[in-house]
């Protein structure tokens, strides 16, 4: 038995998103958060410059989108962008994305992207979660993520030697279900965050302790559903828009679990529970892709060799 046959080569063009969203700079910022809380686009005219009015997006996240002028890239726009500008207090109405885009704009030479590594590289280095793919000449070729590299891992037995607690982070910020959704964009924007867990007091007879019981979690993408809809976030509560749907893993899971979870109910982060609610962690679409670190990969396959002999 081969361990190459086990694990499989990632097909990395797989990974390439080759049509990405884009917008010329003077759109409206909440014309561009429509667009990107759509989940399908058949076609959007959002620029009298061609060739940006005709834009078909096919079954795309639409985390991100970037800012081009006809063939050049000028800056890129993301999820995370969204959630630092709502706990701003920014009128999404009044501004244009040339105006809060992030540039210059982190790319990779397609002639580069030959493996995992070098996107992940990036990744870390620049703290970034979307890298656009570009040809000779810097023109745009396609859109990496951490989403579209997950979905073409097949490590699996390296999954199924790690635990959840391997790569969980126990640095949670979690809040009540009557925090308001403003507060959770201000926090998720101080920290640096992606999500805030929802939670109950619960008293714990046995222990005698209130222990905190994850019952919801509200994402960056929550954010960005309710500002397209244009609401009062101060007004809103956390237990409105939470999602409730949770599959709460322990410690001791393997990471096969929580790969599984993510690939049947589509979450980017998974919640981590454990001493009757005393314990919090996350497992992120990111703590996942730590699994690819060389070092650490080379670590478990040397442990999965040993054990195939």
């Amino acid at each position: 038995m081969q361990l190459d046959d086990l694990l499989g080569e990632p097909a990395i063009e797989a990974a390439i998103d080759y049509n990405p969203l884009t917008v010329a700079p003077k759109t409206l910022l909440v014309d561009v958060i429509a667009v990107m809380n759509q989940k399908r686009i058949q076609s959007c005219s959002l620029s009298s410059v061609a060739p940006l009015d005709a834009m078909t997006v096919q079954q795309t996240d639409s985390s991100c989108v970037l800012v081009m002028d006809k063939t050049e890239l000028l800056g890129i726009f993301t999820e995370r962008d969204i959630v630092r500008l709502t706990a701003d207090g920014i009128d999404f109405g009044k501004v244009t994305i040339a105006e809060v885009m992030t540039q210059p704009v982190i790319t990779l030479q397609q002639a580069a992207f030959k493996d995992v590594f070098a996107a992940l590289f990036l990744f870390r280095r620049y703290r970034i979660r979307h890298l656009p793919i570009v040809g000779e000449k810097n023109e745009v070729i396609g859109v990496v993520s951490h989403e579209s590299i997950r979905s073409i891992l097949r490590p699996i037995h390296l999954l199924k030697f790690m635990r959840v607690a391997d790569v969980m982070t126990t640095q949670v910020i979690r809040a009540p279900m009557t925090a308001s959704v403003l507060s959770l964009a201000q926090v998720m924007a101080e920290f640096r965050i992606s999500c805030v867990v929802i939670t109950e007091e619960q008293l714990q007879s046995d222990l005698r302790q209130f222990v905190h019981i994850p019952v919801g979690i509200v994402t960056e993408q929550d954010i960005v559903q309710f500002q397209a809809m244009q609401v009062n976030l101060s007004e809103v509560l956390a237990q409105t828009i939470m999602s409730q749907s949770l599959f709460v893993l322990s410690p001791e899971d393997s990471l096969w679990t929580a790969l599984a979870q993510m690939q049947q109910q589509h979450p980017r982060r998974l919640v981590v529970s454990w001493d009757g609610g005393t314990g919090l962690g996350i497992v992120t679409q990111s703590s996942l892709l730590r699994v690819l670190d060389p070092v650490q990969m080379y670590s478990v396959i040397q442990t999965l060799q040993n054990t195939l002999r």
